[in-house]
């Protein structure tokens, strides 16, 4: 990974087809999946210090980051090929945070969620791509449509892939081509993941401000597993992991918690886990780019990774086993 200066960048290495297919998307699809957003505000408020966090607009963003259960519906839904590789070896082999289990040949694959102290469901799904992401995004912003990987499943709705695994992220879709109307999921823009893990409006007297952790501190968390203010899922100072309160490494220990797990430590919007657990994907400026944002920290990450000063960037075809996402939305 390249890491970004603070706050300037370093290095950085979306009428018959469309009723056809909405009357298809009208029954409910076998592998439905339930993702929860929550509601971001306050439109027109100031970046921070470091020029980032103005967004002009209300919008919505995952209240949690995709499960490995949800990818693993998605796997179900439209890989039973995979003809763009949204599954990776590293999301069953790397014992850390798997992960999801693939049965069968090409043509043929099923998919199901793992078992490593506990189930893996409710824990954030690693090792995907920018583009990995932004199929995800199709396809929930297609209905969670079933079937091969396709302009009406994976290849477009919020991102015209078109096949593309490798080179530049392409910029979002201003129309969903399958649903005649914006895209109703994508990756969020820096801004937009910014704002909703640091901005707090009742600060300042209530002209809004920013803190330095997504846990509404200005603080470095602590990193004990419950309902605590001020937790998150990282290596603290001491090096120590949260799942196991001990700085001592074991390759086969799972180190992922559930999302949501730190009930005492949302975003002032209601988010969770936008520190620690695994960094997040996100679309920058939005223009099509060689690069993608990533921020947050991970859970094998030290204090300043998760402070709102930090920032990374990766090449959109890059996948990291402390790498995730979670999506956003226009305001409903």
């Amino acid at each position: 990974m390249k890491r970004f200066a603070r706050p300037a960048i370093r290095a950085l290495t979306a009428a018959g087809v469309i009723g056809l297919l909405a009357g298809a998307l009208e029954a409910a699809p076998a592998h439905a999946i339930t993702y929860e957003l929550v509601s971001i505000g306050d439109p027109g408020n100031a970046n921070d210090v470091y020029g980032y966090g103005g967004v002009d607009h209300p919008y919505q963003i995952g209240k949690f980051e995709v499960t490995i259960g949800q990818y693993t519906a998605f796997l179900n839904a439209v890989a039973a090929a995979d003809t763009y590789a949204l599954y990776s070896t590293g999301m069953g082999a790397v014992a850390n945070v798997a992960g999801i289990s693939r049965e069968g040949e090409p043509g043929s694959y099923t998919y199901a969620a793992m078992s490593n102290d506990g189930s893996s469901a409710n824990r954030p799904i690693s090792s995907v791509t920018w583009f990995n992401a932004a199929r995800f995004a199709n396809w929930m912003a297609n209905g969670q449509p079933t079937g091969a990987q396709s302009d009406a499943t994976t290849e477009n709705g919020a991102y015209a892939l078109n096949g593309a695994t490798t080179g530049n992220a392409v910029a979002r879709n201003a129309v969903n081509p399958n649903t005649g109307a914006a895209p109703t999921f994508f990756i969020p823009l820096e801004n937009e993941w910014y704002k909703a893990a640091y901005y707090d409006p009742t600060l300042g007297g209530g002209s809004g401000g920013y803190t330095a952790f997504a846990t509404r501190s200005d603080s470095a968390p602590d990193n004990v597993v419950g309902g605590a203010a001020n937790q998150a899922n990282y290596l603290t100072a001491n090096g120590d992991y949260a799942v196991t309160q001990s700085g001592n490494y074991s390759s086969s220990q799972n180190y992922l918690t559930d999302v949501g797990t730190f009930t005492g430590s949302a975003s002032y919007y209601g988010t969770f886990d936008q520190n620690g657990s695994l960094w997040e994907w996100n679309d920058l400026d939005g223009s099509a780019a060689p690069n993608r944002g990533l921020r947050g920290g991970a859970y094998t990450s030290t204090p300043p990774y998760l402070q709102s000063s930090y920032r990374m960037g990766y090449v959109p075809s890059g996948a990291n086993a402390n790498g995730g996402f979670r999506l956003a939305g226009p305001e409903r």
